[in-house]
């Protein structure tokens, strides 16, 4: 177990990947999991309080949106929790920061705004631009 310090920041100076650098990316991902699991447990306990008391039409409808609204937040965090699962496991497996298309680091910036990341960001962009040429047809 590496102990960080408080205000460790990976850096392009340091070996990419090292274990310094896993740590930090492990703990970000830890952090983020918790969050999510806990604002899940918060929707399902106002959600489990009750039924929709609104006499007025329009406040009944409102409340049904925002219900629905939350419903939906849910299941992409849900989604972002499994996507989280699977950094964790590349981080054990020694696959974490390599775009799993062509093996290349995808980068301390890119990681830092998004730890889930698979792909590099040329990738990316590739994959992007690939999914908007078959949308088209």
């Amino acid at each position: 177990m590496i102990t960080l310090p408080p205000d460790y920041r990976p850096t392009d100076d340091e070996e990419f990947m090292n274990p310094r650098q896993l740590e930090y990316f492990r703990q970000k991902l830890l952090r983020w999991r918790q969050d999510l699991l806990r604002e899940a447990g918060e929707t399902l306990a106002s959600l489990s309080i009750g039924g929709i008391s609104e006499a007025d039409l329009t406040d009944r409808a409102s409340v049904e949106t925002d219900r629905a609204l939350e419903l939906r937040t849910r299941d992409r965090a849900r989604k972002l929790i499994s996507k989280i699962d699977q950094a964790l496991e590349r981080i054990e497996n020694g696959t974490y920061g390599y775009c799993e298309e062509t093996g290349e680091p995808i980068g301390l910036r890119r990681l830092e705004a998004r730890p889930i990341a698979t792909l590099s960001i040329e990738a990316q962009e590739r994959h992007e631009r690939m999914e908007r040429v078959h949308r088209d047809d």
